[in-house]
């Protein structure tokens, strides 16, 4: 039997259409359309964007260290804050989430890869492509400075929302000849994140049918993973979520640049529209935030509790219930709008009645956890700190649903405590915990143990440290978004506080990178199965080949692997098969039948064993892998070039605008044209 890996070079066919692109070496990775090595991207990517974020918060917190803070100017103060916002929400934690969706789903349904590949990979670089457009902006008049969430018209050209003018139509730069001018800066904002909705859709896309069409056999929907239904629920938000904002943000961007009234109300525009049409995206974002966190958890206290999840189908439908209620509370961002008491009174309810699938969520981990054998690895405490942390987070959520209470709240840093609790310590928790779990997937190494409890540790510290503080700062009435505050509010205590924590949450991330590095060259080697896990990723071999299996698994249980190893005899009593078997077609025990099992009385023999990692038994067949393709990469690039045609002036705006056109076309028609399969790409069984 020969696999990919080794099959000879010299029996690869050529495409007429192309040249053939490297498999191995840095140039590989430009090319690649495995959904492994995309989702790696997507997690080194993000890991770059998490730590500018975690820098700019550093920037902040020090602003805010003492009074009358003078780090910052109150311009590059309002830059800072809103790519802080603008980079975590959008570019660290949402591809995080798509890292692991990335890398894990195929391997958790039992397919060999994603339904379109090169879909798969265009995402990826449509996403890197929006932020470095967003981040250039800094060398182009300056980065977006109207907050993270834009409202307008406060953040149109001549706005002033956070106490200055963000920008002047008659202030220009001059870049390389052309000029630049400052009000620009929110089309930075509008036109990235358009951008980024674009990777968003794609992936949406290509996740949905991924799943409903590519399941290993016996894989019911009620069979997959809890994870993999978080991945659905997350992917149909997105699908309906982004082209949401994507209309608000061509409006911002007409606005800014063309003059449109939208959003002016002195020009006949709605003043309210933006925050209804931006948080009607917003709220369901949270949860596209939130939800891969909650399957990652849901994976991982089974397997470090040793028990069967705890209500299984509690927990899918609950996550269902989440992405049906999240529409339906938007406007609970907007209770001191005014939109009268019926609407606000409404929301309120709403707002309360989600809590309830997100309590039975909580709850059901907890039973899960109850009266088993919890081993407290790194990922199990990164798992229960999400519980604890998400729930206090919840918690000081629905006092957001009391709308009286919601007035004195509302742009305190109460509400700060509260989104950080939630989407810091849920969100960033849960993802923690699943690169701790699945690095032995992707590299074949174990992280350090010690080091990631000191991680943990580290950060569950800073992070109380850093924001249970603030809901003592809201209630006292500390506004968000302020550059500085005068002594004698009795401010100043809690935020040096605050500011300390920030710098043990770096210290934290720090000894997390280093774990990552040094692991991947001296980490203990893992083995297909280090956990003792329940579902089918653990079959095949850690890291696994490009094309996942030889043979696609059989689905015969909900934690398919737990019951091979564990078959179950007539008291209930479970007994690990010994791993071992030749992992060829003979001598195996057909499937459906048992043999005694050395060593047992009375138990029955899997037919499949560690050792032939679930490879199903029968007729085996060639695998055909979609070939390198660098036009995804080409028609990425062009959208980000395209777009610079709005920001600068003419005749250079024309040329971006065609040069991109170009690129864009010219990487589809190309793409198009492609064979999607590679004839040499074959695993022959011989």
């Amino acid at each position: 039997m020969t696999t990919l890996a080794e099959r000879p070079s010299a029996s690869r066919s050529r495409s007429p259409f192309r040249r053939p692109l490297a498999e191995t070496g840095l140039g590989s990775w430009f090319t690649t359309v495995d959904h492994k090595r995309i989702g790696i991207l997507y997690f080194v990517s993000a890991m770059v964007f998490f730590v500018i974020g975690g820098v700019e918060a550093l920037l902040i917190r020090l602003q805010l260290a003492t009074p009358d803070g003078q780090v910052l100017t109150i311009d590059q103060y309002n830059q800072i804050f809103t790519m802080h916002g603008l980079t975590m929400v959008f570019f660290a934690v949402m591809p995080l989430g798509s890292a692991f969706f990335n890398y894990l789903l195929p391997l958790m349904i039992g397919a060999r890869d994603v339904a379109f590949p090169r879909l798969n990979a265009f995402s990826y670089w449509v996403f890197l492509a929006a932020g470095l457009f967003i981040y250039s902006s800094v060398l182009l008049g300056g980065m977006p400075d109207g907050g993270w969430f834009g409202y307008a018209p406060l953040s149109l050209v001549g706005g002033d929302p956070l106490g200055y003018t963000i920008g002047d139509a008659t202030t220009t730069q001059t870049i390389a000849g052309n000029t630049v001018a400052e009000g620009q800066r929110m089309v930075f904002y509008s036109l990235g994140l358009q951008i980024a909705g674009i990777a968003s859709l794609a992936s949406a896309v290509n996740f949905i049918v991924t799943i409903l069409n590519m399941r290993a056999p016996g894989m019911t929907l009620m069979r997959m993973p809890v994870f993999v239904w978080m991945i659905l629920i997350v992917s149909f938000l997105m699908l309906f979520a982004m082209p949401v904002i994507g209309v608000a943000l061509w409006e911002l961007m007409m606005d800014t640049s063309f003059g449109a009234n939208f959003f002016d109300p002195a020009q006949g525009g709605d003043p309210v529209l933006w925050q209804h049409m931006f948080w009607l995206f917003g709220h369901p974002e949270v949860y596209i935030l939130i939800l891969p966190a909650f399957g990652i958890v849901s994976e991982i206290l089974p397997v470090f509790s040793r028990k069967p999840l705890f209500g299984y189908t509690a927990i899918v439908f609950s996550g269902i219930a989440i992405g049906f209620i999240g529409w339906g509370v938007w406007a609970h961002h907007m209770f001191a709008v005014g939109l009268g008491p019926v609407a606000n009174s409404a929301f309120g309810l709403s707002t309360m009645f989600i809590a309830v699938p997100t309590g039975i969520k909580i709850f059901n981990w907890i039973g899960t956890m109850w009266d088993g054998r919890l081993r407290l690895t790194t990922p199990m405490l990164f798992s229960i700190g999400l519980v604890a942390m998400f729930t206090i987070g919840g918690l000081s959520g629905v006092t957001h649903a009391v709308v009286p209470h919601n007035w004195q709240q509302t742009d305190t840093y109460y509400v700060v405590a509260h989104f950080h609790y939630v989407l810091f310590g849920g969100a960033i928790f849960g993802l923690m915990a699943g690169a701790y779990y699945w690095y032995p997937k992707a590299t074949g190494r174990l992280m350090n143990e010690r080091l990631g409890k000191a991680h943990f540790w580290i950060q569950l510290v800073g992070f109380n440290l850093t924001f249970a503080p603030h809901h003592i700062l809201g209630l006292n009435g500390m506004p968000r978004r302020v550059a500085t505050y005068e002594d004698g509010y009795g401010w100043n205590f809690w935020n040096l506080v605050s500011t300390v924590g920030a710098f043990v949450i770096a210290l934290g991330v720090l000894v997390f990178i280093i774990n990552l590095v040094i692991s991947y060259k001296r980490g203990a080697e893992a083995g297909p199965d280090p956990w003792d896990a329940r579902t089918v990723e653990w079959l095949t071999t850690s890291p696994p080949p490009p094309h996942n299996w030889d043979q696609v698994p059989n689905i015969r249980a909900r934690d398919e692997l737990w019951q091979r190893k564990y078959p179950t005899q007539g008291q209930r009593e479970q007994v690990r098969v010994p791993a071992g078997g030749s992992g060829e077609l003979e001598g195996d025990v057909a499937p459906g039948t048992t043999a005694p099992t050395e060593g047992t009385t009375g138990a029955t023999q899997s037919p499949y064993t560690i050792s032939d990692p679930g490879y199903d038994k029968g007729v085996r067949h060639d695998v055909h892998m979609p070939s390198p393709s660098y036009y995804p990469l080409i028609a990425a690039f062009g959208l980000p070039i395209a777009a610079y045609g709005v920001i600068f002036d003419q005749p250079a705006g024309f040329v971006f605008y065609a040069v991109g056109a170009l690129l864009v076309l010219g990487g589809l028609f190309g793409w198009v044209l492609e064979p999607p399969t590679d004839p040499s790409a074959e695993v022959a069984h011989q």
